[in-house]
């Protein structure tokens, strides 16, 4: 392991003990959660592939922000992967309370090269959390998605794919452990995200969770 990144990841594991950075709980009411279940958060989808999609009134990334600052207040190191011409706007991600210096954001040209940039932050075993941001090019071999699974059960991390599709649309394959929508609807001057789950291999379908948010601007 080189210097840089054991330096990076010592950082990482520190942010849970610094005071800009929530607990869980307080983040929780912080962001005005109506209702918290075993069914979604970081503990839920820890050793699982997870699809998290929608299109139109789309809330998927910060849907998926919300898991990335829950994973920091317990001290995991995070790595975000994104196309080249995918939206990802720091000083948004900021503003939701993610510690940017503690967040390894990786970009690429196609979903192929995204996750096998994943594959290599999850076999160092240091990485509790990957986002692997595949917008509309959600396509991914069997043969990926084994490995994927098979290094997130190992290493006991979650694995959180973004899509852009509707609710109808197959998900990404059978090792999609759980998939879910996360949708924004406008409830001036606030907006709500809600979370469904549309399939769940260890609980079952049917659980919603919805956040009332006051978002910044390029945050959707």
């Amino acid at each position: 392991m080189s210097d840089e990144l054991e330096r990076f990841l010592a950082n990482a594991r520190g942010t849970a003990a610094t005071a800009k950075i929530l607990s869980l709980d307080e983040l929780r009411v912080h962001r005005g959660a109506e209702q918290t279940d075993a069914s979604w958060g970081l503990a839920a989808l820890r050793g699982r592939l997870v699809e998290l999609s929608a299109r139109g009134a789309t809330a998927t990334l910060t849907a998926a922000i919300e898991i990335v600052a829950e994973a920091q207040t317990q001290a995991e190191p995070v790595a975000w992967f994104t196309l080249g011409n995918a939206t990802f706007y720091p000083p948004d991600v900021a503003d939701s309370g993610v510690d940017l210096a503690s967040l390894v954001v990786v970009r690429a040209h196609d979903a192929t090269a995204l996750a096998r940039g994943a594959e290599r932050c999850l076999r160092s075993g240091a990485f509790g959390l990957v986002v692997i941001d595949l917008g509309a090019s959600a396509d991914l071999s069997m043969q990926i998605q084994g490995r994927l699974v098979t290094l997130a059960q190992t290493h006991d991390a979650a694995i959180v794919c973004l899509t852009d599709k509707t609710e109808d649309t197959a998900s990404l394959g059978s090792l999609v452990s759980l998939r879910a929508e996360a949708l924004r609807t406008r409830e001036r001057p606030d907006f709500a995200v809600t979370v469904r789950v549309l399939k769940d291999k260890r609980r079952g379908p049917g659980f919603t969770q919805t956040l009332k948010r006051r978002g910044p601007p390029g945050l959707t």
